[in-house]
């Protein structure tokens, strides 16, 4: 089926109802790596129902439609789709267990054209089904990198935060298991490339990879170790840009430049050197 712009800029989202427990809770968190190093006892609040705690970054997968660029329907390419950038913005804490309401809209279609692709913005809201108040709001940047060259628009684009040219002055090394993409995968992101060795070689990788969302987790948690004085309350906003993918059992550096509310951050893989999270910025309160 060729690709039809209109149908991706006229998308309709369901409304999705996501009742959500304490075992879910938990098992986001086992997924991001909490409770796998016995030296941070202060991760136990997110695996452990006694006093438990919600990581803020768990917004990004609930009320969540599903993956819809991967349907016909979509008349997408979806071998070639890469989640580009991704937002989060908490309007209240997550609490660790209830009732949300997601609310999705696609915000823009760009043309790069056929060599490039185009550039997909999308936004998803949820809401406390009870209260009718709004909990998060969560931004992506999708690239359909095979789907340009249509006729559309090409910008403008917002620019990417641009990281300071000094030295971080802060670091967090936070170290991924090697079963972390099986445990976050139950979170709802079932992608064979996160799981399925074939699946992971068809897409050029030598063995599956990390999600990225899982990799924004664990700068989450980072973010509210270092600049949050422990309290995930505390985070307000992340954006960031995945530059490259992490593997299972790598090591996470998040490394930040706090200016007062605003921190500047990205994260490198420790074993390779590689930045696999860049241009991030976080505000606190």
């Amino acid at each position: 089926m060729p690709f039809d712009p209109q149908k991706v800029l006229n998308w309709k989202f369901p409304e999705i109802e996501h009742a959500y427990t304490e075992k879910d809770t938990i098992l986001y968190a086992l997924g991001l790596g909490c409770g796998s190093d016995p030296d941070s006892p202060g991760d136990l609040r997110y695996v452990y129902e006694r006093g438990l705690l919600a990581l803020p970054t768990m917004a990004v997968v609930l009320g969540h439609p599903g993956n819809w660029l991967s349907t016909k329907e979509s008349t997408v390419d979806y071998s070639k789709v890469l989640h580009g950038e991704q937002s989060l913005t908490l309007h209240r804490p997550l609490p660790p267990a209830g009732t949300v309401v997601g609310r999705g809209r696609i915000v823009d279609l760009l043309d790069k054209g056929k060599e490039k692709g185009s550039v997909l913005y999308s936004e998803r809201s949820i809401f406390d089904k009870a209260s009718g108040e709004p909990i998060a709001t969560m931004a992506s940047t999708t690239m359909l990198r095979g789907n340009g060259g249509w006729g559309g628009k090409s910008g403008p684009q917002p620019a990417p935060h641009r990281l300071p040219d000094t030295a971080p002055t802060r670091a967090v090394d936070l170290k991924t298991q090697p079963n972390s993409a099986l445990i976050y995968r139950l979170s709802g992101d079932r992608n064979p490339l996160h799981a399925d060795p074939a699946a992971a070689a068809a897409g050029g990788f030598k063995t599956p990879i990390l999600h990225g969302l899982l990799t924004f987790g664990v700068a989450g948690r980072a973010l509210v170790a270092a600049c949050c004085g422990g309290n995930p309350a505390r985070l307000k906003s992340m954006q960031v840009r995945f530059s490259a993918p992490a593997f299972p059992g790598e090591t996470i550096r998040t490394e930040m430049w706090p200016e007062g509310e605003r921190i500047s951050f990205r994260c490198r893989v420790v074993e390779r050197d590689a930045v696999v999270l860049s241009n991030g910025l976080a505000t606190v309160g």
